[in-house]
């Protein structure tokens, strides 16, 4: 069995899937992508979503804004996109500037068009079970292990990270599975030893290396969600892949895994929320 999860082909997949349905709609959907200054890391997602929204035929729009740009002026920003009938999703490229808040600029994002599942109201459906837009990273987690069908009710997962943006949301998705879950952070005491219990492996600490295989228990499956810059110029995981291919059952690489993945689900959810605002029945 190939211990790789191929997250980009598993990506392109569902991009062709997301296609077909797109072509059987009365319009296209459309997603506003909103980018605040000029982080060179920003700048490469967000051409990454645009050119994933090309393909699946969807309408995209980038509005570029300074960096010293304040509050108020984006909140009105968000306000027109809000209005806009042609757009389905907006998202909001993080990070911020340091002077914009960031919950309440995101909360400003009409809650049927939070096509990244990061408004209060839409994390508070997720807390209890009843999640209209699931955020994409986890989504694209739980979508890597049910491609490789692995096994999660009644599995230990352990997830390493507890941001809103992926360790908390992915812990109450593998929960609502019937998952046994440990959430750890930077104040856990023996790392490896929590690791080293897990069927499953969620990375999502923005370390690179943290992980290595003499932490992982043989056989396990590894969804490492990091994507850190290298001062060479290269891309690297939260979990050393050179020692963790070695022990883990299954494990997704650094690029190629969960990124391309998270893109998929970006275009997903805003094909999604177009059908709702169309008043037509979600399709599987």
């Amino acid at each position: 069995m190939n211990t790789l999860i191929d997250g980009a082909g598993l990506a392109r997949a569902l991009r062709t899937r997301l296609h077909e349905q797109v072509a059987r709609l009365p319009r296209r959907p459309g997603l506003a992508v909103i980018v605040v200054g000029d982080n060179p890391a920003s700048a490469v997602y967000v051409r990454n979503k645009i050119r994933a929204c090309e393909e699946v035929g969807l309408m995209s729009e980038k509005i570029a804004l300074p960096a010293d740009i304040s509050e108020q002026a984006l909140l009105a920003q968000i306000d027109q996109l809000n209005a806009r009938a042609d757009i389905d999703g907006i998202l909001v490229q993080l990070p911020l500037p340091a002077h914009i808040p960031v919950q309440s600029t995101i909360d400003h994002v009409a809650v049927a068009k939070d096509v990244d599942g990061l408004h209060t109201h839409n994390l508070g459906a997720l807390l209890t079970g009843s999640p209209a837009v699931v955020p994409c990273t986890p989504a694209a987690v739980l979508a890597l292990l049910d491609a490789i069908e692995c096994p999660i009710r009644g599995r230990e997962a352990v997830v390493i990270g507890a941001s809103n943006v992926v360790g908390k949301p992915v812990a109450l998705l593998l929960l609502q599975r019937g998952a046994t879950v440990t959430v750890c952070n930077s104040k856990t005491t023996d790392l490896a030893a929590a690791a080293r219990r897990a069927d499953i492996v969620i990375a999502a600490a923005g370390r690179p290396g943290l992980i290595t295989g003499a932490m992982l228990k043989p056989g396990s499956v590894v969804i490492d969600v990091g994507i850190n810059r290298l001062a060479d110029g290269k891309l690297a995981g939260d979990v050393d892949f050179a020692s963790a291919c070695t022990v883990a059952g299954r494990i997704t690489p650094v690029p190629g895994g969960v990124g391309p993945m998270t893109v998929a689900m970006l275009v997903a959810n805003t094909v999604a929320a177009a059908e709702r605002t169309l008043g037509l029945p979600a399709i599987p």
